[in-house]
């Protein structure tokens, strides 16, 4: 089971939190990292080392592969979530429409009986997609950040092991 998918992670707010906190973590850990590679490189001067200049090349590669893999989880999420909701909000905004043209057209008590219920279902549908949409900005960011917080907090702990070695 992933993280995004327990049951904590079904409230908005949870969801944004998550962000929050994830985003805390990649800026913490990118502060290091910017902190070591820049010594490395000040050190280094003019005349780097195989060992530095191998840093250097993985620094540039681990940006270009983190930029791709969030790009990627984005378009996934947007795929998985935002069209889904989408096109389900559209059907239950045309149920909606052709209950309440039901319920208007009623010819008798027992028709605007059922009408009504059948609009006070759609109506329940429709408030549920509603919640589920104020997620899915949330699940797009999480999964945008997702490689690339796993990038910087590799390296943030990989270099401090490398300094205190």
């Amino acid at each position: 089971m992933t993280q995004a998918s327990s049951s904590r992670f079904f409230n908005p707010l949870m969801l944004w939190a998550d962000v929050a906190v994830t985003t805390q973590e990649m800026w913490v850990s990118s502060a290091s990292v910017v902190q070591a590679r820049t010594e490395r490189m000040a050190l280094a001067g003019l005349s780097p080392s195989p060992a530095d200049l191998a840093e250097f090349q993985l620094m540039a590669n681990e940006k270009l592969s983190a930029v791709g893999e969030s790009s990627a989880a984005i378009v996934r999420q947007l795929q998985t979530s935002g069209l889904g909701l989408l096109n389900r909000a559209i059907r239950q905004w045309f149920g909606g429409a052709a209950a309440l043209t039901g319920l208007l057209a009623s010819a008798t008590p027992a028709q605007a009986l059922l009408q009504g219920d059948r609009l006070l279902e759609v109506g329940t549908q429709v408030a549920a997609t509603v919640s589920q949409m104020t997620s899915v900005p949330a699940r797009v960011t999480q999964r945008g950040l997702k490689p690339i917080h796993a990038k910087a907090t590799a390296n943030a702990r990989r270099l401090a092991q490398s300094v205190n070695v």
